[in-house]
């Protein structure tokens, strides 16, 4: 018997049995989550705006970006300002996006994370290789913990999906916080209703 083989058969055989899981109880707050959602958000970087509905998107980015620059969205709501998203398309095409307009399915408050879906983005590069980003997210639509997010997306079949929270960032370069690092500079979220 070798070295690796007694090693490996000792670990066997002082393996303890396996015990249930405990119930893990976390409170939670139902109150206050727009506002809290908000503080967590603005404390990482990203501007969160709470709108009547997809006109005033509309009117704010409008004021922060020109009609000259390239805007892309999967939202037909947004036709008249951005092009559409194809799945076909090469993602390469999308190297020079100034702005992606998204929806996300739920945010979260304690951490401001929303979860973005593949089928939102239709190409999976768009969050990331844009150099700002907005994502709209209907108040209803944002639970207190991480915890309650996952039960919610578990209960779905999706083919990816991610959780973005605040713009790209890095602060390990001369302990200096940079944002836009490796992916958006700016984050809108726009929450709807």
């Amino acid at each position: 018997m070798s070295s690796r083989e007694k090693i490996l058969a000792a670990v066997r055989a002082n393996k303890p049995d396996l015990q249930p899981l405990p119930d893990v109880i976390i409170p939670v707050r139902e109150e206050g989550l727009i506002e809290e959602y908000r503080r967590v958000a603005e404390g990482i970087g990203a501007k969160v705006y709470e709108v009547g509905g997809t006109a005033e998107v509309k009117e704010l980015l409008a004021a922060s970006f020109e009609p000259s620059q390239r805007i892309v969205s999967p939202l037909e709501d947004f036709a008249d300002m951005a092009e559409g998203i194809e799945a076909g398309i090469d993602p390469h095409s999308f190297a020079d996006v100034e702005l992606a307009i998204v929806r996300a399915e739920i945010g979260v408050s304690e951490n401001s994370a929303l979860w973005v879906p593949e089928g939102n983005v239709s190409q999976r590069v768009i969050p990331f290789i844009c150099q700002h980003l907005a994502i709209l997210i209907n108040r209803e639509r944002i639970v207190p913990t991480l915890q309650q997010a996952y039960s919610l997306i578990g209960e779905i079949n999706y083919g990816y999906g991610v959780f973005i929270a605040g713009p790209s960032k890095t602060a390990d370069i001369e302990q200096s916080l940079v944002l836009g690092a490796h992916g958006p500079r700016s984050l809108r979220v726009f929450i709807v209703g």
